[in-house]
């Protein structure tokens, strides 16, 4: 059996639907299956032995070059002459089922009341209700077993095993991650403001520990932010990683706090211990275990109407993020 799942962007989304591959592949230890992604994010899914193929696609460069449409839809042609039996969009946007629909007849997404852009679901020919506020991560691993007879259940989740792999890193990590003190890598960035911890705060988290602070960064943007911080504090900024290096720095790391965004993501990916801070975003985008957990500002959120202008971020107290360090940590460390 070939499987094409299709789950573009972004980043967290990737690490959420992967969730599912271990357990397909533990039913079908036979069938094919290939992930069509953007190209960017393609590193995430690099080197999973659940997956035969990462095919790339690059229809982010349509917003600056309408013209490539063409070559992308030929590329897409081009990996559907693998004849899928079944293509899984777990994405849900029009784009995506576009993407589906080009590489098989024969697709399966969520039904038009199960997913943002409604329209997407006309282009599937079957379809999975799962309630769009319902855990993210339960509705990745459902759309994506489902249609393979699958019943995957939040117990086997919780014990799932770790499933981002990775090469040695190219980037030298032994300097950032000493012996003897915790190693805490602080995720700063995310795709809205809103989403954004204040590094004020972060600040008083650094100085609330006695810990190695390392911060990574994807962008000139949070490249600043990782220098302010660093030049107020004993915390190094990391070189800017690939996703490789950065799947390999966060396997080492012993805590990984930072915004609802795709790194932090990644250390529950890793079976790494994670503190996730929330906003203007619900909670229910993860799982929380004995050592994945959240903290959550005051503000209520509509998972069906989220609120960029929601900063309530800023009301977590540091407090709250040291204590709840220390917990994980399984022992008390004298704060400062």
């Amino acid at each position: 059996m070939k499987i094409a799942i299709v789950k573009l962007s972004a980043l967290g989304d990737i690490v959420h639907a992967m969730a599912a591959l271990q357990f397909i592949k533990a039913a079908l230890p036979l069938a094919q299956i290939d992930w069509i992604v953007e190209e960017r994010f393609a590193g995430v899914l690099a080197d999973n032995p659940h997956l035969d193929n990462v095919l790339g696609v690059n229809l982010k460069a349509l917003k600056t070059d309408k013209w490539r449409i063409f070559a992308e839809i030929n590329k897409v042609r081009g990996y559907a002459e693998q004849g899928y039996d079944l293509v899984i969009d777990a994405q849900g946007l029009i784009k995506s089922a576009l993407v589906a629909r080009l590489l098989s007849a024969n697709c399966v997404g969520f039904d038009q009341d199960s997913i943002r852009e409604k329209w997407a679901a006309l282009f599937y020919n079957r379809h999975v209700t799962y309630p769009y506020d319902a855990n993210t991560i339960d509705r990745n691993v459902a759309v994506l077993t489902q249609p393979l007879g699958l019943n995957v259940t939040p117990a086997q989740i919780q014990a799932k095993q770790p499933f981002l792999y990775f090469q040695p890193p190219q980037t030298p990590l032994d300097e950032y991650f000493p012996t003897g003190q915790p190693n805490i890598i602080l995720v700063i960035g995310s795709t809205w403001l809103s989403r954004n911890y204040p590094l004020e705060k972060f600040l008083q988290v650094i100085f609330g520990l006695e810990a190695n602070f390392l911060i990574c960064w994807g962008n000139e943007k949070e490249h600043w932010m990782a220098q302010w911080l660093a030049e107020r504090s004993l915390a190094r900024v990391l070189p800017q990683l690939s996703l490789n290096d950065l799947k390999a720095a966060l396997a080492r790391a012993d805590l990984v706090i930072g915004n609802d965004t795709g790194p932090t993501h990644m250390a529950w990916g890793l079976n790494r211990p994670s503190i996730t801070l929330f906003g203007p975003t619900p909670i229910s985008r993860v799982y929380q275990t004995d050592i994945n957990k959240v903290l959550k500002s005051p503000s209520h959120v509509n998972p069906f109407k989220l609120d960029k202008n929601d900063f309530s971020i800023a009301e977590i107290d540091p407090r709250a993020a040291i204590a709840l360090s220390n917990e994980l940590f399984g022992k008390t460390y004298q704060q400062a």
